[in-house]
């Protein structure tokens, strides 16, 4: 038997007696708990008060093994932060820990997010309240523009990684081609290179140089041991399995029980597609749900989308909740100004776009291990997060251009307020590390400041 600690669902059996003692699953509860109300600052935000709390702190997982589950939800489709809180709970307190961890993670957000979208609809058209939407657009923009940047700077190594993302932007902004289709397309390429000309890929078989000392001082690991959590056949069908019944429950429910079972059909289905193809993080699946759903779903207008981004900017977890208020919005909208209709639309939303990460967790990720430090593997995902930076300069352009030029893409259109305040809100973000809450707050106090102004 290996060193380390033994764990199932249901039991934990220790070989080691100089070990850590196991977590209570009361105190990782209420760390889960905590975590869902006050992880603002995106995923970057996400992981560093993970690591504070599990690796520092409490000494629950080790460093070596924090950032190999890091890298690990990084492979897989879905909010990687969210990933990892699944992946940890769930090698703490095996299954169940992993629904608690996942589901508070997302949970607080979609509650905040919803009361949110309320008070937009109800009160958005009054005049003082628009005005205060108005000048949260241009900082909505300067926080896409600043993850365009982060996105690139680990993105684009060599001029493949810059072609590979003026192609990706090329055909979604001028040809509308799916985001699928040019993750596809892109795998393609990569495999083709792969065979044509390797040395473009810059495939090198790198070892970590990061040595942690100290391991037998964490609960979880290098050399920890997790029953049960291996892959087999057996095992993936019954997950899967398990998966489908979860996601037929909601979709038999509103087949019976709805009187437009179409509209809930596409909802869902459309949801459910876009949890399978978020490889790179929000940002990934943000640009391809907001034109699918302005241009042609109809679900929202151009400029709803950019409120929705703002009001989710407001609330803890990913950013990738913005996807409920776009469900929101579509059943508020095509149930005739219905709240309860767009409450469900939201909950049912979140439900389908987060859903697939705990199977991704459970199913995917003992197949992902065993991949993890694959050259080839490594090298199309690098790839595919080039072709994420042509997408996101996409949504950069869609949802920029009718704030900065809202008349048209013209010179004489150009709105100076706009641009200035897009360039102020870059200035304070990267100039003086202003934190993205306090941008928004600034911004929708500005927007009111207008309007009393009357400028």
């Amino acid at each position: 038997m290996k060193s380390g600690s033994l764990y199932c669902d249901k039991e934990i059996y220790m070989d080691n007696t100089n070990l850590p003692e196991n977590p209570l699953f009361k105190e990782a509860l209420k760390f889960w708990f905590k975590l869902g109300w006050i992880s603002f600052g995106g995923t970057a935000g996400h992981i560093a008060l993970m690591h504070d709390f599990l690796v520092d702190k409490k000494k629950w997982i080790s460093n070596s093994r924090f950032f190999h589950a890091l890298s690990l939800c990084m492979l897989l489709p879905g909010p990687e932060a969210q990933q990892l809180a699944i992946y940890i709970g769930w090698q703490l307190h095996g299954k169940k820990g992993g629904l608690i961890a996942g589901i508070l993670f997302v949970l607080p957000s979609m509650f905040i997010l919803l009361a949110l979208s309320i008070i937009y609809v109800s009160y958005g058209n009054l005049p003082w309240i628009y005005a205060m939407f108005n000048g949260l657009k241009p900082a909505v923009i300067a926080i896409i523009i600043i993850a365009l940047f982060k996105v690139g700077q680990k993105a684009l190594h060599s001029l493949l990684h810059y072609v590979v993302a003026a192609i990706a932007f090329i055909c979604i902004f001028f040809y509308n081609i799916s985001l699928p289709a040019i993750i596809a397309g892109t795998i393609v390429l990569a495999l083709f290179i792969r065979y044509v000309k390797p040395s473009l890929l810059n495939i090198e078989n790198k070892q970590d140089d990061n040595k942690y000392d100290d391991e037998q001082d964490y609960y979880i690991n290098s050399v920890s041991t997790i029953p049960g959590t291996g892959f087999s056949i057996k095992q993936l069908l019954k997950q899967l399995a398990t998966f489908s019944i979860f996601w037929l429950i909601p979709f038999l429910l509103f087949y019976l029980f709805s009187h437009d079972h179409l509209f809930w059909k596409g909802l869902i289905l459309f949801f459910t597609q876009t949890a399978f193809f978020t490889i790179g993080g929000s940002y990934t699946v943000l640009p391809y749900v907001a034109q699918f759903a302005v241009t042609k779903l109809n679900w929202l207008s151009k400029m709803q989308m950019v409120d929705g981004f703002a009001l989710a900017e407001t609330t803890p977890g990913p950013l990738i909740i913005v996807v409920g208020f776009v469900g929101f919005m579509a059943a508020y909208n095509h149930f005739h100004a219905s709240l309860w209709m767009g409450s469900i639309g939201l909950i049912a939303t979140t439900f389908y776009t987060f859903l697939p990460c705990f199977l991704f967790i459970f199913a995917g990720g003992p197949i992902i291990e065993k991949t993890h430090g694959n050259a080839l593997i490594s090298a199309i995902l690098t790839l595919v997060t080039a072709a994420v930076v042509g997408v996101i300069l996409n949504l950069t352009f869609f949802l920029g251009k009718d704030i900065v030029f809202p008349g048209g893409v013209l010179l004489e259109n150009l709105n100076i307020v706009s641009l200035s305040c897009i360039c102020a809100s870059l200035l304070l973000m990267l100039k003086f590390r202003m934190n993205v809450v306090y941008l928004i707050l600034l911004s929708l106090l500005f927007g009111l400041a207008r309007y009393f102004v009357g400028v």
